[in-house]
């Protein structure tokens, strides 16, 4: 895990394969699938190419999640209390395969109400799920602020500032982006499935600018446990 965390004004904080294998088809109906880029993930953290159970993957149906606002489309995806993704990248070579039966979708953004729909699901035919957002009650930024800037490699990885879900890293690098925060200590956390997460705990003065580098490193099944602390 390479992570770096600049500050101008206050220096640095410390911070924070793939596999194939036999599955059965009793094991494949209790997990949950996720078509991405070739590979199949499961909430079971099994990872497995398609390929090798195709005649299994005959029956998953397709679960389309649309969203019309911002907000919408960049809140985060959990499918049966898994993050599987945000809501505009779940589409195309991304499009989200789930095994028969009912599943939970919830959908959840810093600031708003959680999304969450009951959907069941049949061998080969498509849900449309509308994804709508709506602010949560009495929530407004905070009257002085820090600023978090990130640079983290997969850019779609999920941002997590304690505990809640607040974006995809890509939302907070570059010119004139940025995410902001109260002043005090916050824990963050970066993750992405099929990688080790990163996480950090900084200490923000008012009106302070930092900023966190960091490359996620991939895993596999076997290789479980709590994530590596950076140096």
């Amino acid at each position: 895990m390479l992570a770096v965390i600049d500050s101008p004004e206050a220096g640095s904080y410390p911070g924070g394969s793939n596999i194939r294998r036999g599955v059965t088809w009793e094991m494949m109906m209790k997990i949950v699938g996720l078509f991405c880029k070739g590979m199949l993930f499961f909430g079971s953290c099994l990872l497995i190419y398609p390929s090798a159970t195709t005649a299994q993957n005959q029956v998953l149906g397709e679960v389309k999640l649309v969203g019309k606002t911002k907000t919408d489309k960049t809140s985060g995806v959990w499918i049966d209390g898994q993050y599987v993704g945000y809501v505009n990248e779940l589409k195309d070579e991304n499009k989200l395969y789930l095994l028969p039966g009912e599943h939970e979708i919830s959908v959840r953004q810093s600031g708003y109400t959680d999304f969450k729909q009951r959907v069941v699901i049949e061998p080969k035919k498509r849900v449309i799920v509308q994804v709508v957002m709506l602010k949560a009650p009495g929530t407004a930024l905070p009257r002085v602020t820090s600023q978090i800037k990130l640079y983290v490699s997969p850019e779609r990885a999920a941002v997590f500032v304690d505990d809640a879900f607040v974006g995809n890293a890509s939302e907070f690098s570059g010119i004139g982006h940025g995410m902001l925060v109260s002043a005090g200590t916050h824990r963050i956390k970066i993750a992405l499935p099929g990688y080790q997460a990163f996480e950090t705990e900084v200490s923000l003065l008012a009106h302070q600018k930092i900023t966190i580098k960091t490359d996620l490193l991939s895993t596999s099944i076997s290789q479980g446990g709590p994530p590596a602390k950076p140096e």
